[in-house]
C-alpha cells in the first residue's frame, strides 16, 4: 500500500511550512514514527515523523516551500529493509547520435558570457561584463536572475589567501525573524530609554541562598527570577507598557506574559512565561529553565513562543554592553539587559566600586508616553536594587521558599 504523507499543521494560522532537511535519503526504509524530515514554519523548526514503515519516496525537495495538507513524501508500506531486498540494476542508457549531434551543436550556440537581453541590461547598469558571471540557464546561457544576483568585482583581488564565498536561503524562521524586525521599526514610533542598576543587592543575596535554594529546588537561583519580578511590578504601575494597539484601539491585559529571548539552535527564539505575576522565584526559574531545554533541543512548540505582552531580552550573556533592543511585536515595550561590570560610583559622598548593569526599554511611543517609560524603568531599577522590600516584603526565606 502506498501511503501519501502530508503536511501536518503545526499551529493555528501557518498556512505554509518550508522543508528545511530530509533526515533520510530517497529510497530509503523509514521505521513508524521515525524522524524523516525537519520543516520550519516562520515560528518554530519541527521534526516531520513517519506515519508508518516502508520505503520513501520524495514528493518535495529541500528549500521547497509547501502548504499545510499537501503531500510531501510517500511510503510504500510494502517495502523491505535494503539487507532483504536489492533493487534490479537499471540497464544503462544509450543516447542516440543525431540526440548527441543535437546537444553539441545547441551548446555551441552559446558562447561563453552569452546573455539574454533582460540580463544584458542589468549587468550593463551594474557595470559588470558578462564573461565574469557564470550562467545557470540552459548551456551556460546568463538569466535574468544570474544577473540580478550577480556582485560587481571589488577590486583586483589579492594573489594570497582565500578567496572564496557562499550562497544558501535563509530558513522561513530567520525570514520570518527578518520581516518582522523591519516590521517593528517602520510601523512603530520606537524609542529608547536607558538607566543603570547598582547588582550589588542581589549579588548578596544569590551568595546567600543560592546553595540552599539549589539544593531544595533543583535550579539555580539566577537573575532572570529578580528581573522577572521586577518586571512584573513595573508593568503593574505602569499598566499602558504591558498593552498593545489593535487599529483604533488600545488592549490592555490584566496578567503578564513575559517573552523571554533566548538563543537557540535555529537562532532566536523567545518562549513565553505564562502568568509571570503568579510565579514564584522558585516558579520562574523553573518555567525559564524548562523552555530553554526545550528551545536548545528543538523541541520548542508554536503555542509556548505565542503571545507574551512584554520581553526581556538578556544581551549580557553574550558580552553587550549596550543596545537598544527591537520591540517584539505588537507588544509596546522590551528591556534590555547587559553585562555586568565593577565600576567606580558615587555612594553617599565617597567613590565605590561596585557591579553595575545598564539597562535599556525601547517602548512604542504611540502608546507609551516618556514619563510612563521613564517611570517604568526607574520603577525596575529601584526593586533591583531594593529587592528585599520591593520584591521579596522584608522575608528572603519565604520569597524563595527555603
Amino acid at each position: 500500500m502506498i501511503l501519501e504523507m502530508k503536511v501536518p499543521s503545526p499551529g493555528e494560522s501557518i498556512t505554509e511550512v518550508e522543508i528545511a532537511q530530509w533526515l533520510v535519503a530517497e529510497g530509503d526504509y523509514v521505521e513508524k514514527d521515525q524522524p524523516i524530515a525537519e520543516v520550519d514554519s516562520d515560528k518554530a523548526t519541527l521534526e516531520l515523523p513517519a506515519e508508518e514503515s516502508g520505503t520513501i519516496t520524495f514528493k518535495a525537495e529541500e528549500g521547497d516551500a509547501v502548504a499545510v495538507g499537501q503531500v510531501v513524501c510517500l511510503i510504500d508500506t510494502e517495502g523491505k529493509p535494503s539487507g532483504d531486498a536489492l533493487p534490479a540494476e537499471a540497464p544503462a542508457k544509450k543516447e542516440a547520435p543525431a540526440v548527441v549531434e543535437k546537444e553539441v551543436a545547441a551548446q555551441a550556440t552559446y558562447a561563453s558570457g552569452s546573455a539574454s537581453p533582460a540580463a544584458k541590461k542589468i549587468l550593463n547598469e551594474k557595470g559588470i561584463d558578462a564573461n565574469a558571471v557564470s550562467g545557470t540557464g540552459r548551456d551556460g546561457r546568463i538569466t535574468k536572475q544570474d544577473a540580478v544576483d550577480a556582485v560587481p568585482s571589488m577590486g583586483t583581488p589579492p594573489t594570497h589567501g582565500s578567496r572564496d564565498d557562499s550562497r544558501k536561503k535563509l530558513s522561513m524562521l530567520r525570514r520570518k525573524v527578518a520581516q518582522r524586525l523591519v516590521s517593528a521599526k517602520n510601523e512603530t514610533a520606537m524609542l529608547t530609554t536607558f538607566n543603570e542598576v547598582n547588582m550589588s543587592p542581589i549579588f548578596a543575596l544569590r551568595n546567600e541562598f543560592k546553595e540552599t535554594f539549589k539544593a531544595k529546588h533543583n535550579v539555580g537561583l539566577g537573575f532572570m527570577s529578580f528581573f522577572t519580578r521586577a518586571v512584573v511590578r513595573a508593568l503593574e504601575l505602569y499598566p499602558d507598557v504591558n498593552s498593545m494597539i489593535d487599529g483604533d484601539y488600545q488592549i490592555e491585559y490584566d496578567y503578564c506574559d513575559i517573552s523571554v529571548a533566548v538563543s537557540g539552535p535555529k537562532g532566536l527564539m523567545v518562549p513565553v512565561v505564562r502568568s509571570a505575576e503568579t510565579l514564584s522565584f522558585r516558579g520562574v526559574e523553573t518555567e525559564i529553565k524548562r523552555l530553554a531545554i526545550r528551545a536548545r533541543d528543538g523541541k520548542i512548540t508554536v503555542d509556548e513562543m505565542t503571545g507574551g505582552t512584554f520581553t526581556i531580552s538578556n544581551g549580557g550573556v553574550f558580552g553587550s554592553m549596550l543596545s537598544t533592543p527591537i520591540i517584539n511585536p505588537p507588544q509596546s515595550g522590551i528591556l534590555g539587559m547587559h553585562n555586568i561590570i565593577e565600576r567606580p560610583i558615587a555612594v553617599n559622598g565617597k567613590v565605590e566600586i561596585h557591579p553595575m548593569m545598564y539597562l535599556a526599554l525601547s517602548y512604542d511611543h504611540r502608546i507609551v508616553d516618556g514619563k510612563e517609560s521613564v517611570g517604568f524603568l526607574v520603577a525596575i531599577k529601584e526593586a533591583l536594587e531594593d529587592p528585599i522590600a520591593l520584591l521579596m516584603d522584608n522575608d528572603p526565606k519565604k520569597a524563595l521558599e527555603l
